[in-house]
């Protein structure tokens, strides 16, 4: 039967007390990882290792097991430690070809940089590639960490290299995260800087300092507010608006309405973290629910289990999430009990 249990046996070559170490963690934390993720036990002696759980869950313990072995191979003399973080994106790479069931299909969508390639790590971020390529417009929508941006600006960098574009524009809403920060000195360059940072460090790790800079002098990357978008079409561009829940209703249909022939866009954001005026209705929000039956628009909906920084952001997206979801019963049984019969009799 399929759910019968199996024990695998492996012996990691070259036995080396200081790399089993380093494999293992201290107090062997990175081997309860595994175990908690991929859904195995995991006892050891020197250099042997004996793996139970199901067949399927046992080969993808075995081969991460290898893989991270190699990773702790000495550089210099010294053997480096194999970080919790480096870890968690080894499992969440190996769930995703799992889940994918054709690795083949996998490897279709990795994004060639002149800095080397860019890889989905979960099944979600495979999809969102997937539909970028596919679609004029996509929408990618869930918490901070799940790569929603930088993969985004990686498909960018591909298209203009492949010259399927002329231009990247990236662009997001000049709004501060809940803080008020009054007059900022300097030229237009310096005050909108700070709130473009993140797109300028993607295109950084993608294509060096030197190439960008020359790639923005000759325009044909350019990084500017969303209040600039107002008036132009852009055609022949691969336009990326991030941090789209700062935008309102307004701003949002002004930037769809951009878009030129032989472009793509694509729009990022996070409806848990609007920053607008409570009074005012977030422009991805409203969009996700005018365009969702728009064929030609692609949504892709992230969660917590997708995030791919440290692991514990992902246990503190899903703790908000549990908070804000009681928050919300609490209301709506406050609202029932308001509007059921006789409640409001004086």
């Amino acid at each position: 039967m399929a759910s019968k249990l199996t024990t695998m046996n492996l012996y990691l070559e070259p036995a080396d007390s200081r790399r089993l170490a380093s494999l293992c963690g201290p107090f062997d934390d990175n081997l309860k990882q595994l175990e908690r993720r991929i859904g195995v036990e995991i006892s050891y002696r020197n250099n042997h290792f004996q793996i139970v759980g199901l067949p399927r869950n046992c080969l993808t313990a075995n081969n991460l097991l290898k893989s991270l072995y190699v990773e702790t191979a000495p550089v210099k003399g010294s053997t480096p430690d194999l970080e919790p973080e480096k870890v968690h994106i080894a499992i969440q790479e190996a769930i995703a070809l799992e889940a994918e069931d054709n690795s083949d299909e996998a490897r279709e969508h990795y994004i060639k940089t002149r800095r080397g390639v860019v890889k989905p790590r979960n099944l979600n971020q495979t999809q969102y590639v997937a539909n970028i390529v596919r679609h004029d417009i996509t929408f990618g929508i869930g918490p901070a960490g799940t790569g929603k941006t930088y993969l985004a600006v990686a498909t960018a960098v591909d298209a203009l290299e492949r010259q399927e574009v002329r231009r990247i524009l990236l662009t997001r809403p000049a709004v501060e995260a809940g803080e008020k920060l009054g007059f900022l000195p300097g030229d237009l360059s310096q005050k909108v800087d700070p709130y473009l940072r993140p797109l300028y460090d993607a295109l950084f790790e993608m294509l060096g300092f030197e190439k960008v800079e020359r790639l923005i002098e000759r325009s044909v990357i350019e990084i500017a507010p969303l209040a600039y978008m107002r008036g132009r079409t852009l055609n022949d561009a691969f336009v990326i608006l991030d941090e789209s829940q700062n935008t309102t209703v307004e701003q949002m249909k002004m930037f769809l309405t951009r878009i030129g022939f032989n472009s793509k866009a694509v729009i990022t954001g996070d409806i848990t973290q609007v920053d607008l005026p409570r009074s005012q209705k977030s422009g991805l929000r409203h969009a996700i629910e005018v365009l969702g039956d728009v064929d030609e628009i692609s949504f892709n909906f992230f969660q917590s289990k997708d995030v791919v920084r440290h692991p514990v952001v992902a246990r503190i997206v899903e703790a908000y999430e549990e908070h804000e979801q009681k928050m919300q019963a609490i209301k709506d049984r406050k609202d029932n009990l308001l509007t059921e019969p006789g409640q409001n009799e004086s």
